[in-house]
């Protein structure tokens, strides 16, 4: 009997582990599908994405992006430019707001 307790032990012990990497994996898709929603919702020539990722709890259901690059109007001169992106993660979808560089 205490050799199928070890065994079902271990089964837990995989699968815990297994569930914490597979969520590790889903953040991290989850961010490389942010930044290029991001990128892609943004106005900027040459956009970059800049600084970190910030996540919001669940309760609120969004993230936060910088993205710098460069305003393409004419009458900008070609000005460098920032935007803030908010994703939310339970649409996939991204919505860019210009902000003032300091």
């Amino acid at each position: 009997m205490p050799m199928i307790r070890l065994l079902m032990l271990f089964a837990a012990a995989l699968a815990a582990f297994n569930a914490v990497a597979s969520s590790e994996q889903a953040w991290a898709e989850g961010d490389k599908a942010m930044r290029a929603a991001c990128l892609k919702a943004s106005g900027l020539k040459n956009a970059r994405v800049e600084g970190g990722i910030i996540h919001y709890g669940d309760d609120v259901g969004y993230s936060a992006l910088f993205i710098g690059g460069r305003y393409p109007q004419p009458f900008m001169k070609n000005k460098p430019g920032r935007e803030l992106c908010l994703y939310q993660r339970a649409t996939q979808k991204a919505a860019v707001q210009a902000v003032e560089k300091d």
